[in-house]
């Protein structure tokens, strides 16, 4: 997931400067107040931590004892299904196992992977990354159980497109209350993704495209220095967001099939590089990775301190429980909805233990003065987590800017574009489907890209940050209300593939049946 951080941006003068103050002057109350609630922090052992990293990871705790650690049995499943041995070409839906894994993929891998793991290293030493992968595999069977909901009750409408998601199953969940409190917790589940959606997922990853551009052709200086020079790159990168959004989420499939296994390839690679440049210390990082996670030095609130800012970093780079991966799943061509919910748990496993394992490795190999320097000083101030990851790769690759520029505007793009499915399915939930309805949404998801690249929102963005993470509260609430209907789904899965029924079932032309939990 994104790291939400503010960039400054070249124009801050005359009317663009005055337009920003006013704006974010109108949201400072708005952003204070819901990034105190949703981020409450609560005393925890001699330090302090949000309720909602709690409210995360216990749900993946939860969901793995529940569901018998279903992410470790099932991993091999998980690998079948995403090579496609269950599947038929009939099957309803819109997207392969395969596209529908990368679509959700763009969205959480990202920026977090790169600055987030880097804070979290600085802040909580090398044993932080113990937790970090701690949490990343319990948060494989939250996403197991969230994107077989999100199949379940899927709607295929008369097109062959697909709704589903939370959009379709905390109405299901939260029914038992009564229709109108259904309506309203869905209704709020669907304004706080589109919030996000619109300025979150989309804003700052514009932001960040540009100004990472901007840095590595001169800053200030350079041609994307000029006047001007924000206003015309944003206006490409919305044509260019455009021209893969409006084809829908099987256009966003087809980029995203090739763009994130091309922008992992890159930044995994550099990774190995340093690593490997380094190999005669690959055993002491490890050693200081695990004594760190029981054993840390200079970490405020000592071992409770270390899981804390581990547990954090991992649940807000991975997205588990939030729901906004199951958008992605849902359109998936197949039969059987938990056969979406294996292909899902392997979304963490991607990004927290490999990726964010890869940085991690790297800054503890290749720059470990930076963090010793902020575990041993008085001064609160800790180095910006890009910066920590960057001067990391600079030790073997000089020219690494470049190529984290290159990163970023992969990592970003493809956020970017999977964010505007998000956010669609939610426009459509509380406005109605219709050519109309979708294409005034993406216009406006357009004109929010050319403003991001101009604008800095930083009370915005804090905004629709506490935005995205209030849909853990509502989401996970639904999904334990649901939880029998995926053990139900799971069992007999296994069932069919010990008896081979699922190779049979993939033999055969499926029934033309359509309807919500098909």
């Amino acid at each position: 997931m994104t790291s939400l951080t503010a960039v400054p941006m070249a124009a801050e003068s005359g009317w663009l400067a005055s337009i920003e103050d006013t704006i974010n002057s109108w949201f400072e109350p708005i952003a204070y107040w819901s990034t105190t609630i949703i981020f409450y922090p609560i005393p925890f052992f001699g330090t302090e931590a949000p309720i909602v990293t709690f409210w995360l990871v216990a749900a993946g705790l939860i969901f793995t004892i529940y569901y018998g650690a279903v992410q470790f049995r099932g991993f091999k499943t998980s690998l079948e299904v995403v090579r496609g041995r269950y599947s038929h070409k009939a099957d309803e839906g819109e997207v392969t196992h395969f596209q529908a894994l990368t679509a959700a993929l763009s969205g959480t891998v990202g920026l977090g992977n790169i600055a987030g793991v880097g804070v979290a290293v600085v802040i909580g030493g090398p044993g932080a990354t113990f937790w970090m992968i701690l949490a990343g595999l319990l948060g494989m069977a939250t996403k197991f159980a969230e994107c077989t909901l999100g199949v379940r009750y899927r709607e295929v409408h008369e097109d062959g497109s697909v709704t589903g998601g939370p959009f379709r199953y905390l109405p299901i969940a939260f029914a038992r209350f009564g229709r109108l409190p259904a309506k309203v917790l869905t209704g709020i589940y669907a304004v706080a993704i589109m919030l996000f959606g619109v300025a979150g997922g989309n804003m700052f990853q514009a932001n960040q495209t540009f100004a990472q551009a901007q840095e590595v052709t001169g800053g200030d200086d350079g041609f994307l220095g000029s006047d001007g020079a924000a206003l015309i790159f944003g206006l490409i990168l919305a044509g260019l967001v455009a021209a893969v959004i409006i084809g829908g989420i099987k256009s966003i499939a087809r980029v995203t099939s090739k763009l994130v296994p091309a922008m992992a390839i890159i930044y995994v690679t550099a990774c190995l590089i340093v690593i490997f440049r380094n190999v005669d210390q690959i055993p002491g990082a490890i050693a200081d990775i695990i004594t760190g996670a029981f054993n840390p030095s200079g970490v405020a609130g000592g071992v409770v301190g270390v899981v804390i800012v581990g547990f954090q970093r991992a649940a807000f780079s991975n997205e588990a429980g939030l729901g906004s991966a199951a958008i992605a799943h849902s359109p998936v061509k197949t039969r059987r909805p938990v056969s979406e919910g294996f292909v899902a748990l392997l979304e963490p496993f991607i990004d927290t233990v490999i990726i964010c394992t890869m940085t991690a490795l790297t800054i503890i190999i290749a720059a470990p003065t930076l963090y010793t320097e902020a575990l041993t000083t008085e001064d609160t101030a800790v180095p910006d987590g890009v910066v920590v990851t960057s001067e990391a790769f600079e030790t073997v690759i000089p020219d690494f800017p470049v190529i984290l520029a290159v990163a970023v505007a992969l990592f970003a793009f493809s956020t970017l574009i999977t964010w505007s499915y998000y956010g669609l399915r939610a426009w459509t939930t509380l406005f109605g489907r219709s050519t109309f309805s979708e294409n005034l949404f993406k216009l406006i998801f357009c004109l929010f890209t050319v403003t991001g690249t101009v604008l800095t929102f930083d009370q915005v963005l804090g905004f629709a940050d506490s935005m995205l993470f209030l849909c853990a509260f509502v989401n996970l609430a639904g999904v334990y209300l649901l939880m029998p209907v995926v053990k139900r789904e799971m069992k007999e899965y296994f069932a069919d593939r010990k008896s081979g029924e699922l190779s049979r079932e993939a033999a055969e032309p499926p029934p033309t049946k359509s309807g919500a939990g098909a």
